[in-house]
Parts: structure tokens; sequence; C-alpha cells
């Protein structure tokens, strides 16, 4: 279900610094299935339609640049990492004047279908919503945001792990860290983001909290738990590595 010019843009978040890699290289740029992690995301929502594409970058951009730049795709700088919502904030400028849905990617979840993507435009577009995050179900969600519903079912909230509350963390429907925004709301409600948490960050979650409290409709869309898996460390890029490749062998 690609989108017609103009309905639909991508921002990639690759500005983080990745330290539990243990490698000098930006963790983006580190390759699955011999292609660097962010240019399968480009792929991502070059499949679907997504027209223009952002990506965001900041630690050692000097290296990353390039190769987002060699796939014809924007960039913008965060010049200090301050939180996914003052990734997409930095992004903004690059998508001025854009009135369709914007997709959040994440420059290190590379193993995402673009078949998933389509049923996520689907759903977000059937739905009527201002904003649909992409959940999961996890065997340990330990280090995810967690979906909070109510019991009917309806989304209440995101909480990042470390703000949990010991029952919330019992909780195994995780935030995948991939949304879809209609761009106006998202604009207005980056606006008034703040950082009082523990970790001192601007979330992107907190502008669902904007969502709710104006009664506007929101959308939690279930994913693959492979599908929206991060690279974090070696480990988990050699477990994806491998996901790739039996992927790659059964295609």
């Amino acid at each position: 279900m690609e989108g017609t010019p103009g309905t639909l843009a991508a921002v990639i978040l690759a500005a983080g610094h990745g330290k539990r890699m243990k490698s000098d290289l930006p963790k983006v740029l580190h390759e699955v299935g011999g292609i660097p992690m962010v240019i399968h995301v480009v792929n991502q929502a070059r499949s679907s339609g997504a027209e223009p594409i952002v990506a965001v970058v900041g630690h050692k951009r000097e290296l990353v640049i390039p190769v987002v730049e060699a796939e014809g795709v924007k960039y913008a700088v965060q010049e200090q990492q301050l939180g996914t919502g003052h990734a997409v904030q930095s992004a903004q400028s690059s998508l001025e004047g854009f009135e369709g849905d914007i997709l959040v990617l994440s420059g290190d979840v590379p193993l995402l279908s673009h078949e998933t993507i389509d049923k996520l435009l689907e759903y977000h577009r059937e739905q009527g919503a201002v904003a649909t995050v992409v959940t999961a179900v996890a065997d340990d969600p330990t280090g995810y945001g967690r979906i909070l519903r109510g019991d009917d079912g309806l989304v209440l909230g995101i909480r990042e792990h470390k703000d949990c509350s010991d029952e919330e963390l019992r909780v195994r429907e995780i935030n995948s860290g991939i949304y879809l925004f209609r761009a106006a709301k998202l604009f207005e409600a980056l606006k008034r983001l703040k950082n009082d948490n523990a970790q001192g960050e601007y979330y992107l979650t907190d502008v669902f909290a904007d969502f709710f409290r104006d009664n506007l409709p929101v959308g939690a869309f279930k994913g693959d738990f492979t599908e929206i898996t991060g690279v974090n460390s070696p480990e988990d890029l050699s477990r994806v590595e491998d996901i790739w490749r039996a992927r790659e062998g059964n295609s």
C-alpha cells in the first residue's frame, strides 16, 4: 500500500552512540547481510513510498552522512543526544510544509518488513488515528518501554522502562520505537515536550500524553517481535544477522 506523493514521509533515528557495541564505528553503520543497518531502514521507508526520508544523525555524523546521502536521503543534525523527542524535533525543519503522515523508524532495527509497514499504514488510516505505535509481546521485556492498556483494551499510555512501577514492569507488551503520526498533530505536540523523567530526556512517547488528554484517536498495531528487534550489542548484531540469513535462505 504505497502512499501517493506527499502522503508519507519518514524520519530515521540514527544519531545514537551505541556504546554497548564496543566499537569505534557508529552503531547504525554496522552491517547485516553486508549492508549497513541504516540502509536497511532507508529501504524499509522507501519500499513503502515515503518521500522525503530524513535521517537524524549525531554521533560520528561525518561517517554516517555520506552513507545516507549516497542513497538520496536528507539528513538533520542532532547536536546533543537529548532523547527521541528531541531527535524528531531536529528533523522538523527538513519536513516544513509536509502535511501527510510521518513514519518514525529506528536506524538499528534492520529486520522490519515493508509488508508490516504497509499493514501499519492501512491500520493507522482505517482507525483515523493521529498516532499509531507499533507494539510486540516480548518473552523478556527488560529495557523496553511498556504499553499500558485499560480494561477495555485501549492504550492509556507508554512508559519508559526506567519510569515503570513494579506492576508496570510485569507488562510484556512493549513499545518497538516505531511510530506513525499525522504531521500537524506531531509538530504541535513536540512544542510542549518536557524532560522531567528519570533520564532527563525529551521522550517522543510523551507526545502521546497530549493526544490522550485531548481524547484524540491513538492506535497500537501489534507486530512481530523478531521484526522489531533492535541492535544494541555485538550479541544482538549476531542474532539479527542469523535471522537475516535464515530469512534470505527461505526467500
